[in-house]
């Protein structure tokens, strides 16, 4: 089957499930980035790291779109589904969730995230309830704000014993607003000095909170892994950081790192690969401790599993490695 025609099932499949009359009963097929044309797939991440706009995407794929399949289906087919990739439930009874304000004085003023905490850890404190804490991770969005896959992916390191945090960098223009599209447009709307110190706070909020035990890691997807990148600049506390295909720091701040590194890249990454070379240069130059690890064939986001770019072994392998370098880093 030609890739073209592959493209045209998926899509005319995927808006079919979504139409008003078959919502409550068709989910979208599981499309794969094979089911698409790697022009199509380049052009998609062009539109959400905003390199093009909603036209530019549509014009560009409109080449790729037969059998009836607009580009409009096209780029739907490609959007997340967050329903259908949810791991673990906001009601989940292994977890506790809830939504906490932080000061940042030196940001927006006021921050704001979702914590969540195992349910089977003890209470912090009290002479009846003594308790070493948990590590705690900070887990930083992608450019779209605290959508419900961040989330889930909040609730999915309590499950494994930490204590996550997810700050939501909207909070200052009102919050993730629900729509993926409106969110990038917020995006761009960000005091970027501001947005960076929100999250050096939230890093120092929970290296205090209760039932930690102080040491605190960091992990990022895109934009948030490029603010891993230079949060391990700014905050010689941080204890382990994990960038996923995240931009590179400055140089000239490559020095100050203290924490560990495990570093994340897709094979098929163009924007973020070209800068490797540099840092990994700075990095051995200034001795600091880091390994790197990039998934062959697979596309910037494969670690995101609400969307076709997901590569199911890919983000398995490196999200293993991942909560084994928390447990190696912060715990004892």
């Amino acid at each position: 089957m030609a890739m073209t025609d592959k493209i045209s099932e998926t899509a005319a499949a995927a808006t079919t499930a979504a139409s008003p009359k078959t919502a409550k009963t068709a989910k979208r097929p599981k499309a794969t980035a094979a089911d698409f044309h790697p022009e199509v797939l380049r052009l998609f991440d062009g539109y959400v790291h905003g390199r093009i706009d909603r036209r530019g995407f549509l014009e560009g794929a409109a080449k790729f779109a037969v059998g009836g399949v607009s580009a409009a289906a096209l780029l739907e087919a490609l959007s997340p589904d967050f329903a259908n990739a949810e791991q673990v439930a906001k009601t989940d009874a292994r977890i506790v969730a809830t939504s906490v304000e932080f000061p940042s004085p030196q940001g927006y003023g006021t921050g704001r995230g979702y914590l969540v905490r195992p349910a089977s850890a003890p209470p912090p404190g009290g002479a009846t309830t003594p308790t070493r804490g948990l590590p705690a991770v900070l887990v930083i969005h992608e450019n779209r704000g605290l959508n419900p896959h961040i989330e889930d992916i909040a609730r999915r390191l309590a499950i494994d014993n930490f204590i996550a945090f997810a700050p939501d960098a909207l909070f200052p223009l009102g919050g993730y607003p629900g729509d993926e599209d409106k969110a990038r447009d917020l995006f761009g709307r960000l005091d970027e000095a501001k947005t960076r110190e929100d999250l050096l706070a939230a890093a120092r909020y929970l290296k205090g909170v209760p039932g930690g035990n102080g040491k605190v890691g960091a992990v990022g997807f895109c934009w948030g892994g490029g603010m891993v990148n230079v949060l391990a600049t700014r905050w010689p506390d941080l204890a382990a950081a994990v960038p996923f295909y995240g931009a590179a720091p400055p140089a000239g701040s490559v020095a100050a790192i203290q924490a560990p590194l495990l570093l994340v890249f897709a094979d098929n990454d163009e924007y973020v690969n070209r800068s490797w070379p540099g840092y990994e240069a700075a990095l051995k130059a200034a001795g600091k401790r880091y390994e790197a690890h990039r998934y062959p064939g697979t596309q910037h986001g494969f670690n995101n599993d609400t969307t076709p770019r997901f590569d199911a072994a890919a983000a398995g392998q490196a999200w293993q490695r991942t909560v084994a370098f928390f447990n190696r880093t912060l715990r004892g």
